[in-house]
């Protein structure tokens, strides 16, 4: 099956009727984000204040592209939790153009898309100042989901825009479901950083088991 994502952004109702989802709030539904993490390794939690040092000291120079975005933030987490390590083989997607209209102006940024071994994708955001949300990726990351070439088992994603990060989770066997993780504020503390490495690593047992 194959999923157009729209230049675009979609409305999540829409995205929900187009491809037949809903929501499910239920606790049991999406345990991989917060239950039974694993402890981060010493070298695990020095490469974590590397990234975020580097990741504060470019970010107060500007806004950063969704390019510079995976480079300082996406890349070094996922090569954190191992996801460039086998059996994880790396695809790139085409970036898409997001435009959102609000009451006062049009705002406008990129979305870049990485899928690994087909069940764990992650969605970069660019972080600039018309400050696109985090959450507006969330329709367009339901539709690459949802076209998963194997929906026998549930797939995940992690959305970023460096700034926020937030974990979802689509099962197409128990009635076309989803949920999402709260929100990550990666600048906020390293405790929070700390929090989104140990979901990726989760995340990584899953999918390669």
């Amino acid at each position: 099956m194959s999923v157009a994502v729209t230049d675009a952004i979609t409305p999540l109702a829409e995205a929900e009727e187009r491809f037949h989802l809903t929501r499910t709030e239920d606790e049991q539904f999406f345990p991989e984000w917060c239950v039974d993490l694993p402890a981060l390794t010493e070298s695990e939690e020095t490469g974590l204040a590397e990234l975020r040092h580097h990741y504060l000291y470019q970010s107060a120079q500007g806004h950063l592209l969704e390019s510079t975005v995976m480079l300082l933030f996406a890349s070094p987490l996922l090569t954190l939790a191992g996801f460039y390590d086998p059996p994880f083989r790396v695809r790139a997607e085409e970036s898409v153009q997001l435009v959102l209209a609000d009451s006062e102006e049009v705002l406008q940024g990129r979305l870049a898309v990485l899928v690994l071994k087909e069940h764990f994708w992650v969605v970069v955001l660019e972080s600039k100042k018309t400050a696109l949300s985090v959450w507006s990726a969330l329709p367009q990351t339901l539709a690459y989901l949802a076209a998963n070439p194997h929906p026998e088992r549930p797939s995940f994603a992690l959305m970023t825009n460096g700034d926020d990060s937030v974990f979802v989770k689509l099962a197409q066997t128990e009635g076309r479901q989803y949920n999402f993780s709260r929100a990550f504020a990666a600048l906020a503390s390293h405790q929070e950083l700390q929090c989104i490495l140990q979901g990726l690593k989760q995340l990584s047992r899953v999918v390669a088991s």
